[in-house]
């Protein structure tokens, strides 16, 4: 999809579909048409007294630079603030510009706070525009150009702002592609490579420890309990972004990659286990996020660090009772194999203490818990920073990303007892979400802060959501840029 600015009077405006945003309370648009002003106020009349309940499609004859206007209003939104709304608005044009054959739309930002919206809208055109149909027969055919109708004044900032929002949102098409493929054509080494392509642009630093000797060489046992009953080898990947003047923080975001996750020798039920195979959205979204980091630059120290396996019940695999040591020392018996992600983690946490990292933020589809209490819109968090989970919170909430902090309830430790080792992997039926974050908490490297994304609710959709059609997300890519940048 092209995207464009476009410092043009609507009069002179060669278009297809003009698209509008009705708000009271902003200036997004200035209509200096006055075929298209009369027809813009009269739709604004209309939205006031309820008339509609969606938004207004207005098809015009010659004389009109515009073979149609479609107006939205933001009072028909009221579940989402104003910058979220406009990313909706952008993603349902394209449906209505798909209806009716327009291929050039024009986005009417030209009013005195339109430019603070070209980002949103940006956003709202990459994401919505995103099919996962590589393996279609009839693959989705739309070519779509768009304008940003800004006054010239304001160029500057909004080519930031287009810039900024491309990289981004092209990036969360990245985690998204990884995540809705399927599950034996991505696997550590798949991932890995994707990785090594992205620190290939010469502005990150690679490593990777693959193999399950290398990794029990240098104490990952994590990764290797896990891997041992896949046919494809774990691994452990690293990337650097360092900035040109050397930074007093250092950001480590941590990804859980388990590339597909039948439960191992606790195998999961058949239904829906076709979804695991975005069991490595977490890595997915540190990967991709990484590479936007090295686009954008910011002035802190990131590493991303993705502990990646597949979870199989193979001959070799892991058995429930099974005790492992991790890096810190620490023992754990596996009591149920199906709780493999926080085992992994327990190695890229140790990883970002030996990076020298200050702040760790992990993201992880860890706990079907997590969704039963948050749902599929909202991501649970928590962690031993209320100032970086504050920010994290932030972070998100200026990208449309929610999440909601639970408590790491002292007491609930006990859940993690047992008798032949200094931790079980599981703590019990009830607390599922804070239990996973009080076991990951053990592995956390002293004098770290340290936040835990639980983000199984929001990773993938069954039903099309905001400007998202079914399938992943992306989520936590925007957040983790956002927080760089603010850090």
């Amino acid at each position: 999809m092209k995207i464009s600015l476009s410092p043009q009077p609507l009069a002179k405006l060669k278009a297809d579909l003009a698209v509008a945003v009705i708000d009271p309370d902003g200036e997004l648009l200035d209509i200096d048409d006055s075929v298209l002003g009369k027809a813009l106020a009269g739709a604004a009349k209309a939205f006031k007294r309820g008339k509609y309940q969606r938004e207004l499609l207005l098809h015009f004859g010659d004389g009109v630079p515009v073979k149609a206007l479609l107006v939205f209003s933001s009072s028909l939104e009221k579940v989402y603030e104003l910058r979220e709304s406009v990313k909706i608005f952008a993603a349902r044009s394209l449906g209505h510009a798909a209806d009716f054959g327009f291929s050039r739309l024009a986005f009417l930002l030209n009013g005195r706070l339109g430019v603070d919206y070209v980002g949103a809208v940006t956003e709202g055109y990459v994401l919505g525009d995103y099919r996962f149909d590589k393996y279609l027969k009839d693959k989705t055919k739309r070519s779509v150009s768009v304008s940003l109708v800004c006054p010239s004044s304001s160029r500057r900032k909004a080519e930031g702002e287009l810039m900024r929002s491309r990289i981004v949102s092209e990036e969360v098409n990245r985690a998204r592609d990884l995540v809705n493929e399927p599950g034996d054509k991505i696997y550590p080494k798949t991932l890995a490579a994707v990785a090594k392509k992205i620190a290939s642009s010469g502005k990150l630093g690679l490593t990777i420890v693959s193999g399950a000797a290398a990794l029990a060489r240098q104490g990952y046992s994590g990764l290797v309990a896990v891997g041992k009953g896949s046919i494809y080898p774990p691994c452990l990947i690293v990337l650097r972004y360092r900035p040109a003047k050397k930074s007093k923080r250092h950001l480590a975001l941590v990804g859980k990659g388990i590339t597909f996750d039948t439960g191992g020798i606790s195998i999961k039920p058949s239904e829906g286990m076709w979804s695991m195979k975005g069991d490595m959205a977490g890595g997915a979204a540190v990967i991709a996020a990484m590479a936007a980091i090295a686009k954008l630059e910011p002035k802190t120290a990131v590493t991303g660090i993705v502990a990646a396996a597949e979870n199989f019940p193979g001959p070799d695999a892991q058995r429930p009772g099974d005790i492992i040591v991790a890096k810190n020392g620490k023992s754990i018996m596996v009591d149920n194999t199906d709780a493999e992600g926080r085992l992994v983690l327990t190695d890229a946490l140790a990883r970002a203490g030996e990076e020298k990292a200050t702040h760790i933020v992990d993201a992880a589809t860890l706990t079907g818990a997590i969704v039963r209490t948050l749902g599929t819109s909202v991501a649970g968090i928590m962690g031993n920073d209320p100032a970086l989970i504050r920010s994290v919170i932030d972070s998100g909430a200026s990208q449309g990303e929610a999440y909601w902090e639970l408590p790491l309830i002292e007491e609930y430790r006990e859940m993690l007892k047992n008798p032949y080792a200094d931790l079980n992997n599981i703590g019990g039926k009830l607390a599922g979400a804070i239990t996973a974050g009080l076991f990951l908490q053990e592995f956390v490297p002293e004098g770290a802060k340290w936040a835990h994304l639980d983000i199984a609710g929001p990773f993938i959709l069954e039903k099309k959501w905001k400007y998202f059609p079914e399938g992943a997300t992306g989520f936590g890519v925007k957040t983790f840029v956002a927080l760089a940048e603010s850090m």
